[in-house]
């Protein structure tokens, strides 16, 4: 992170990365000294409230953060900025979106935790959109004209004011993660685990951090019970994702099976309802399959290099994963988050799944809708299915047929796409042929 006296005082000439944070009012016109060399620009965390009506001087602007600001209005200018390609406005004040603030070259936006009622036509534009974040606004309908995004592959619109979701938004071709929990479709409550304390444990050390909450190590203080379990604390009334609520309901919602990460138990926190979960402790020989999208790559995982699997990891862990898609699915669940990064693995492929941040529950007797959103997530699956693929250092002898199972997934016709269970029965009968 650098610092506004820096910047005042030249010493960040050619600068191309810039992150300013120190409760700035007003941006600061020294930034316009290298707007021959700018390309990522995060001024989150400060008072801003407007942006220069010049700020589109800044052409080699891509990357664009300004979140935990003030703004009301989503800055027009932004639209006038041609290679400006992520932009992210989280936890802002923004209940208006001008007409022309969008531009065709946005691949990534972040409007998370705001006041926005409606967006604008020229969504519809963004033809390179591949990520929309949208959670907790007051969005009561989506313009149809989002339908025009055919690149558009993950959307979050969890936490607003919808009451139904549209019959073209399930239909899109491209769309494989997709969560909308949190909004006025479904009211279906589940029978809760037994409430404990959070006193009962002793917490230990942190295991990790995503988008809705912190786990932590943690031991029952219980003399005749002391397991090690891990605590999921969540972080606060919205995430990116949605309410940490419809998370918990959800996770109640799956039930059990095999490679679902286990609920023991919910956590009280405090006399506000606060809450958070009591989990099996994953043993430490598991490790994630993949790590989360970056920059570049947007909506897709990436991996190390020198990461290989074997055709025993590729089906067991494909398996797994499909009989997970099937069980929550038969429950009118939608994960919305499958990813391998969310995949915990060993070296013989056992596999364990969790994280229901993104997840959402469904009318399993609104037979359309079931069948679209399955599909959607099919279509996560294939691009699993396409990272195991390129991970395999095997000859795999069922490769073209794994190719061409993949490939269904990936179909942009939802229609030739195959259901969980059909995709569980192919790979059974691959791995066993």
């Amino acid at each position: 992170m650098q610092t506004l006296t820096q910047l005042i005082n030249g010493e960040l000439s050619g600068a191309t990365t810039i992150k300013i944070s120190e409760g700035l009012e007003s941006f600061p016109e020294q930034l316009f000294e290298l707007t021959d060399t700018l390309e990522y620009l995060d001024l989150s965390s400060n008072k801003l409230t407007a942006l220069p009506d010049d700020f589109n001087r800044f052409k080699k602007l891509k990357v664009f953060f300004v979140s935990e600001n003030r703004f009301a209005i989503f800055p027009a200018v932004l639209g006038k900025c041609d290679n400006l390609q992520i932009i992210g406005f989280k936890s802002n004040l923004v209940t208006h979106i001008p007409n022309d603030a969008f531009h065709a070259n946005f691949r990534w936006l972040i409007l998370t935790n705001n006041q926005i009622s409606s967006l604008p036509a020229s969504i519809g534009k963004c033809s390179k959109l591949e990520k929309l974040m949208l959670a907790g606004n007051r969005l009561a309908a989506l313009p149809k004209e989002l339908a025009n995004c055919n690149s558009l592959a993950l959307l979050r619109i969890a936490a607003n004011n919808l009451n139904m979701l549209p019959e073209w938004l399930v239909e899109m071709k491209s769309l494989a993660w997709l969560a909308f929990s949190g909004n006025n479709m479904i009211n279906q409550k589940v029978e809760s685990v037994a409430g404990v304390n959070i006193d009962q444990f002793q917490i230990q050390q942190l295991l990790g951090e995503g988008a809705s909450g912190t786990i932590f190590k943690a031991t029952s203080i219980d003399v005749n019970n002391q397991d090690e379990v891990a605590i999921k604390i969540f972080k606060g009334s919205v995430t990116s994702d949605g309410f940490p609520e419809d998370e918990l309901q959800a996770y109640l919602a799956a039930g059990h099976h095999p490679s679902i990460v286990k609920l023991k138990s919910v956590i009280d926190l405090d006399e506000q309802g606060k809450k958070g979960l009591v989990m099996e402790l994953i043993p430490a020989h598991f490790y994630n399959l993949g790590k989360p999208p970056t920059l570049n790559s947007c909506t897709r995982d990436v991996f190390d290099e020198d990461f290989k699997l074997s055709e025993q990891q590729l089906f067991e862990i494909a398996i797994s994963m499909a009989s997970v898609g099937a069980h929550l699915h038969e429950r009118g669940i939608m994960h919305g988050d499958l990813y391998a990064h969310n995949v915990l693995v060993d070296d013989t492929g056992n596999t364990l799944f969790g994280d229901f941040g993104a997840a959402s529950r469904y009318d399993k007797r609104d037979l359309a809708l079931a069948f679209y959103l399955e599909r959607i997530e099919v279509k996560a699956f294939g691009f699993l299915l396409d990272d195991l693929l390129s991970l395999c250092r095997a000859n795999i002898s069922a490769h073209d047929a794994l190719c061409k199972l993949r490939d269904l997934c990936l179909s942009e016709d939802q229609q030739l796409r195959p259901g969980f269970n059909e995709i569980l029965t192919e790979l059974t009968l691959l791995r066993n042929s």
